[in-house]
């Protein structure tokens, strides 16, 4: 079967990643036709997914129901009253159907990941890059996922300036109402962080993430990043966000960490005594050089969840996550200096 860039064109895919499926979507029809169907049907489910969510009117689009008018600033105005409690119920249905347009194109993206793989045959270096192109692609679609996520944890923040909330509402709307916007159309130092935090993985030694921080920016994290996390008057919590980024552990399971070094007598731990201590495996999110962003994603989720829990209960520690002490400082900025 010919297979072509149109077989695969989707309108939530750019030109490079249309590209990329295609390649993959040749390679794997010649080894496995079966695995080549089951893909060809991801494609048809992305392409039905993004129908629906073209077929919604557009959130800035004024209306009205049951009387009640509807525009950009009633969306907003009820926008930054959310408390997080409600989940999706609360969000305009073309909010959801955007979120499960991004999802599906996730899945798409993770299905071809090891389709291809399974295709890999030693010497097979085009193979390699396919599949490193491909899980690029699929980790800016998660890091899309995560700002989003970022910018509905700052509308049930109590602590956030009401101003700072409507600028993240605004931003959610022009995320749902185009499912072709990507991180880097809106959020680059974001994209840079992750980006870069994706390639590193944590020694951990003496805890003072010094070559942890050195390496991320050696994997080109805008400086602007690192720069605001080691200014002198960054407060205790901003410190302690960013050495949960560092080690892709709570402060909480850090605290733990180090009184169990002192116990020991020990200045520098390994991963594994890390690991053992705190109880649970610590992910690498980078191995061999190929990232792993699903483990970026259970990271950040880890790291908001705690920082939820010291929200509402009052226990020392963040607030907010590294990124979300960045993305209220960019957000606090006349737009000309954000960009």
């Amino acid at each position: 079967m010919s297979l072509s860039a149109e077989a695969v064109a989707v309108h939530v895919l750019d030109r490079h990643e249309t590209e990329v499926v295609d390649q993959a979507l040749r390679i794997v029809a010649a080894r496995a036709p079966k695995d080549a169907q089951i893909l060809r049907d991801l494609i048809d489910q992305l392409r039905q997914t993004n129908a629906l969510l073209d077929s919604c009117r557009p959130l800035r689009s004024p209306t009205a129901l049951g009387g009640e008018g509807r525009n950009e600033r009633t969306l907003i105005d009820h926008l930054v009253t959310l408390d997080g409690l409600s989940g999706d119920l609360t969000l305009p249905l073309k909010a959801t159907l955007s979120r499960t347009c991004l999802l599906t194109k996730i899945m798409f993206l993770r299905g071809f990941i090891k389709a291809t793989i399974a295709c890999h045959e030693d010497g097979a270096t085009h193979i390699r890059a396919l599949v490193h192109d491909l899980n690029e692609e699929l980790a800016q679609s998660i890091y899309t996922l995560l700002c989003e996520e970022l910018f509905l944890a700052l509308l049930r923040k109590r602590d956030i300036k009401m101003s700072i909330k409507r600028c993240a509402a605004d931003q959610l709307i022009s995320i749902w109402d185009d499912a072709t916007i990507e991180i880097d159309d809106f959020a680059p130092m974001l994209e840079s962080a992750w980006h870069a935090r994706n390639r590193v993985t944590s020694n951990y030694g003496c805890l003072l993430g010094a070559s942890e921080t050195f390496r991320l920016a050696s994997e080109d994290c805008n400086p602007l990043v690192i720069d605001f996390f080691a200014r002198e008057d960054r407060s205790k919590d901003e410190g302690q966000a960013f050495e949960e980024f560092l080690f892709n552990m709570t402060t909480e399971e850090l605290a733990t960490l180090r009184a169990a070094m002192r116990d020991a007598g020990l200045t520098a731990v390994s991963p594994a005594w890390a690991a053992q201590i705190v109880g649970r495996q610590l992910e690498e999110l980078e191995h061999s050089r190929e990232i792993d962003p699903m483990a970026l994603y259970r990271s950040y989720n880890r790291r908001q969840l705690a920082a939820d829990y010291r929200l509402m209960s009052g226990a020392p520690g963040p607030r907010r996550t590294a990124e979300g002490y960045l993305i209220v400082h960019l957000l606090d900025q006349p737009k000309s200096e954000a960009d």
